[in-house]
């Protein structure tokens, strides 16, 4: 007889209510290019802004290492992820891998931490997106509206936006991307033939003592680099958020990967020689918008409101991209039962809107407390708040990486008989060689002083959602699809083939699932 609830790794699943998978549905919209849309989309705003700060830490030199050692680590960690989501087919991503590897605790702790990141991140990409379209409009139109009303127009419409349903966004996520990269492409062609690029100007920030000019402030600095080299990357990893939402994941979504990286790469090597080369490193360390301080030099100050919309659009692209991560995410870990179960619910077109206006909710509620701070003492609270916030997003990202690619090594001993349809070429190594650069970034933030307020944020984060998860959350999780691949030892959890719920967790309900840590479809004893 099929029992109601299964005792696994010190947590309880119950079985599901009827009708609870139906009132999660997704719907399968993306292609190759769809899905590539939406990772270029999410890290796209890096090359108008944010990259920069790392030149003010370690020169250009240093910045260009730091850049060739993160190409590096995203390589090892998207084939890494690659071969995961080929397995785990669901929208779970790295909650899903850290899930099957780590069991319920390990899921848990690195799902918490893409959430962090992609909310903080959609939070940022908020605050900037409305002070430029504050001056775009002022300038053209003659109006402006508080921060906090642009705010909440921004996330209203990218909610709306998202929640239209999976065609749309995935639409719009292309149509931005192409927009975005056509002008970064027009900045690099004005760079170049304007005359205004220097090679001298790479090299223009006085070395400190004994230093050269290529590594201006010594070799360690480069450690404090790397989070802003992340910029040029940051968000390309959420492509396995959108599985259960792609007509082939197992095969479109480590070709997306693929080709979206090929296409950073080009584009964050175009804007770190040639915005830099134009305004010199001098100037770039310390610029609030490089980008358009690059137009600027080139064509003046007249098309001050016309650039500013460039910069805006690459904005509004990352905003589009991040905030379906963030969607997701919560989603999925909602839907399992390790945040509270309504946040997983999807409306008529069969995407997470409360997830969405959830996220909205607690990034809104972040920019006010940030706004307060600022007007207490600017110069002070307020400053150390912006960073918080910035920072806040690069260390959850990092700590998400780190956990995934230990799960990647895991996994590969763990389940070594699960169905693996795409493997990394960089195996094992590539995930060892991501996992210790993250850490290298990771003990950077440890170093630096200016981290530290963002490393103290995300840990009571932790404390309150982790003391949450042990009194409520870990007595009332659901076999969702990721769960099911965990507790079935790597035979189950496929949506695409299996469907939601019905007879796979009847079977896995009474059979007391398998043993998670004696291998693929070993039952419990």
């Amino acid at each position: 007889m099929t029992k109601d609830t299964l005792h696994v790794d010190g947590v309880k699943y119950t079985t599901a209510e009827d009708g609870y998978f139906e009132k999660r549905k997704l719907t399968r919209a993306a292609g190759v290019w769809g899905l590539w849309g939406l990772a270029v989309a999410a890290v796209i705003s890096g090359d108008f802004s944010g990259w920069n700060f790392g030149i003010d830490f370690a020169g250009f030199g240093g910045m260009l290492i730091a850049f060739a050692i993160l190409v590096v680590m995203y390589y090892g960690l998207i084939f890494s992820i690659g071969e995961m989501a080929s397995a785990m087919p669901h929208t779970g991503g790295a909650y899903s891998f850290a899930r099957a590897a780590m069991g319920p605790w390990g899921g848990f702790v690195t799902g918490l931490a893409e959430t962090i990141e992609y909310v903080a991140t959609t939070a940022v990409i908020v605050f900037f997106s409305a002070s430029y379209a504050d001056a775009i409009t002022s300038e053209l139109l003659g109006f402006s509206m508080p921060g906090w009303v642009w705010w909440i127009v921004l996330y209203a419409v990218f909610i709306g936006i998202n929640a239209a349903g999976a065609n749309i966004s995935f639409k719009f996520a292309i149509v931005v991307s192409i927009i975005s990269i056509a002008i970064l492409l027009v900045f690099s062609v004005m760079a170049i033939f304007s005359g205004q690029f220097s090679w001298d100007s790479l090299f223009n920030i006085a070395p400190d003592a004994g230093q050269t000019e290529f590594l201006p402030h010594g070799v360690l600095p480069i450690l404090f680099a790397l989070p802003f080299a992340m910029w040029f990357f940051l968000g390309i990893e959420e492509l396995p958020l959108a599985a259960e939402e792609s007509h082939n994941p197992v095969r479109d979504i480590p070709r997306a990967g693929l080709i979206a990286r090929g296409t950073l790469i080009i584009t964050g090597l175009l804007v770190l020689f040639l915005n830099t080369g134009v305004i010199g490193a001098e100037a770039a360390a310390t610029a609030g918008e490089p980008l358009l301080d690059g137009f600027r030099a080139i064509v003046g100050d007249g098309l001050a409101a016309v650039l500013a919309l460039f910069a805006l659009i690459g904005l509004l692209a990352s905003l589009q991209g991040i905030m379906f991560a963030y969607g997701r995410n919560m989603y999925s870990l909602s839907r399992a039962g390790y945040y509270p179960k309504f946040l997983s619910l999807t409306g008529k077109r069969q995407t997470p809107w409360v997830a969405l206006v959830a996220g909205a909710v607690i990034g809104f509620i972040a920019l006010v407390v940030l706004d307060l701070l600022a007007q207490v003492d600017a110069e002070g609270a307020g400053a150390v708040a912006g960073a918080i916030v910035l920072n806040i997003a690069v260390w959850g990202a990092v700590l998400a990486y780190l956990l995934q690619m230990v799960a990647f090594v895991i996994l590969r001993r763990k389940y070594p008989n699960a169905k693996r349809p795409y493997r990394s070429p960089w195996g094992v190594g590539g995930a060892v060689t991501a996992a210790v650069i993250a850490a290298l970034i990771f003990l950077g933030f440890l170093l630096n002083p200016t981290f530290v307020p963002a490393i103290i944020a995300i840990a009571v984060v932790y404390a309150v959602m982790l003391i949450g998860f042990a009194v409520y959350g870990r007595s009332h999780l659901v076999l969702s699809p990721e769960e099911e691949y965990a507790v079935s030892g790597g035979l189950h959890g496929n949506p695409q083939e299996e469907g939601y719920g019905g007879k796979v967790e009847e079977e896995i309900l009474a059979t007391d699932g398998v043993d998670e840590s004696t291998g693929a479809g070993e039952p419990i004893n």
